[in-house]
């Protein structure tokens, strides 16, 4: 998948855009982070709201695995199977996805003045 492939899935929302991170790619819309691009697979925004939801579509969870650390669950799904075939579903997600990140964003601190 490449970023035109991303750039689609989250039309819905508007522009987005890709900045690499974590040995990926973060997914942005108006400064929020939405999703990430890892290990060849969109990962959606979730938190305690809408977890549950991502859960019961039969998405998974990250679980980011160190060796020789226990396994930390990241905040991000894998899209539900049904959104990849309707644009409709896909939309909803990636609002989830969006509305997650706002609810969670912590504005970066001021940069020092040296």
């Amino acid at each position: 998948m490449d970023n035109p492939d991303i750039e689609e899935m989250f039309q819905s929302l508007g522009p987005v855009s890709i900045r690499r991170m974590f040995g990926g790619k973060g997914v942005y819309h108006q400064g929020i982070i939405c999703a990430l691009y890892l290990f060849d697979e969109i990962m959606l925004k979730a938190d305690a709201q809408t977890a549950p939801e991502f859960a019961a579509a039969g998405a998974r969870q990250w679980v980011y695995q160190r060796p020789d650390k226990k396994p930390v669950a990241m905040p991000y799904w894998s899209v539900p199977e049904d959104a990849f075939d309707d644009p409709d579903e896909m939309a909803r997600w990636a609002r989830l996805a969006y509305e997650a990140g706002i609810r969670t964003h912590k504005p970066s601190p001021p940069k020092r003045r040296k």
